[in-house]
């Protein structure tokens, strides 16, 4: 309510209400004037029509949503502190806390690090980092950033901010990944990723980078489903699971160079997604359409060659390279191969027991591939998608990603005006025993103010508000 007078409205120019929720026919306004007055009165049928603000029914996890989105920097701020302060202020918490700054089970006898259940601290401190850094960089460093590039748009630059933070990210990730791979026995052998299994060490940074991407992909879950939902919501929710799953699989399972195989032909191709979508918004065409097309080679190369290569040599080689039966034991004294016990409950046991029963055998290897032919299979319909915009690039109508850059084709106000019907009491009483203040609890008003903020002297006397809606007596 823009208006001086903030308890008239123009009723009349609403299309929205008068659309949605009609008065009856017969109503009038109270004044008859052309800026209808926020409360209306029936000819002759003595019933007050009030027009008040109905909100859509959010549920309770909208609303919490909202505000776990408003405040990620303080939540994520103070969690973290409160564990750094335990941490150096109470020396008998220090072997708890520990674990959420610093890698667990390292073997001094080989310098590497083994696995267990102490890592999900570590994952959990992660996840709380990559929240408040996600929020902060956003807000107080890519969102000035867009201003100075011309982007005033409030969603343009809220789409700038989330590519350029995964831009940063995956700029750190990807050149670590590559290093790892590189100094990896896999380096150009597909054969030997699986070699050596199950080896249940490994070095301190492919561990911590691991654990980084896992709660990387899980912070990514929470993030889709605590901010705007994107038209393709569910792909990507599907994507972010199954990748959550692979990557637990590889860690847990002791597939750590594949599962390091898998991210990095992955990564690459998100170099190019978030510089060319920055380049959109920044309104530079002509280079955002050049890193579309190398993004679309990189994807191609990438998604649709390599991965199933990867595929393929899971299907082809694991069943020759990697021995069938179980393995139970820490690495230094590990015991098998032995054989696959009867049931299911085995294939589970390397999820909640580092050191119990890891085995390998036919049906591993389909539970394994399958979620990867999954994954491909989505990527195949983005793809797709991509196709179409590339086709448009060819017409020059330029680079626009279908996938998921948009939101929901929603109205960005959540609220809308109906009109209720407010039977007064058939006893008559004084003005001053109307207990407005309570009437204005019960139905959600509040007392207006002027545009300007201040409250118009009118407003706060009784009998002036009572005229204005039509409750005091009229001169005929």
């Amino acid at each position: 309510m823009g208006d001086s007078d903030s308890l008239a409205t123009k009723a009349a120019g609403e299309k929205s209400t008068a659309s949605s929720s009609t008065a009856p026919h017969g109503s009038r306004l109270a004044n008859g004037s052309a800026n209808g007055q926020r409360y209306m009165q029936t000819n002759g049928n003595n019933v007050v029509l009030v027009r008040r603000v109905r909100r859509k029914d959010e549920g309770i996890w909208k609303p919490l949503a909202r505000w776990f989105v408003e405040h990620q920097v303080g939540l994520s701020l103070n969690l973290l502190s409160l564990l750094v302060l335990a941490h150096a202020c109470i020396p008998r918490a220090r072997i708890h806390t520990r674990k959420f700054f610093h890698l667990s089970y390292y073997n001094e006898a080989t310098g590497k690090y083994a696995t267990g259940q102490d890592d999900l601290c570590l994952i959990a401190a992660f996840i709380v980092l990559f929240t408040g850094l996600r929020a902060g960089t956003m807000d107080y460093v890519l969102a000035p950033f867009a201003k100075l590039n011309g982007i005033t748009n409030r969603k343009d630059m809220t789409r700038f901010s989330e590519q350029a933070w995964l831009l940063i990210y995956y700029m750190i990730f990807w050149p670590t990944g590559v290093y790892l791979y590189v100094n990896s026995p896999a380096w150009l052998n597909m054969r030997e990723i699986w070699t050596d299994w199950p080896n249940r060490e490994l070095g301190g940074l492919l561990k911590g980078y691991m654990l980084a991407q896992w709660a990387f992909w899980l912070q990514q879950i929470v993030v889709i489903n605590i901010e705007d939902r994107r038209k393709d919501h569910w792909q990507m929710f599907s994507h972010h699971l199954i990748t959550t799953a692979l990557i637990s699989s590889c860690y847990c399972y002791y597939f750590t160079r594949v599962g390091l195989f898998i991210l990095v032909i992955m990564d690459v191709v998100d170099l190019f997604l978030p510089v060319a979508k920055c380049l959109k918004y920044c309104g530079y065409k002509m280079l955002c359409d050049l890193t579309f097309v190398l993004f679309m080679v990189s994807w191609f190369v990438a998604r649709h060659v390599f991965y199933l290569m990867v595929c393929w040599s899971i299907y082809a080689h694991t069943p020759v390279i990697m021995p069938n039966g179980c393995f139970v034991g820490p690495n230094d004294s590990l015991v098998g191969p032995t054989e696959t016990p009867a049931g299911f409950a085995y294939l589970i046991e390397p999820f909640f027991n580092a050191t119990g029963r890891v085995c390998f055998n036919e049906t591993i290897k389909w539970a394994f591939l399958t979620p990867l032919l999954l994954l491909q299979g989505i990527t195949i319909f983005w793809f797709t998608m991509i196709i179409r915009v590339a086709i448009k690039v060819i017409r020059g109508d330029g680079a626009e990603d279908s996938r998921s850059d948009d939101e929901y084709e929603e109205d960005e106000d959540e609220e809308e005006l109906i009109y209720e019907e407010i039977h007064p009491l058939e006893q008559e009483v004084g003005v001053e025993d109307l207990d407005l203040k309570s009437w204005e609890r019960r139905n959600g008003l509040k007392k207006q103010a002027s545009a300007s903020g201040v409250s118009l002297p009118g407003h706060s006397d009784r009998k002036e508000l009572l005229g204005r809606i039509g409750c005091e007596k009229q001169v005929e």
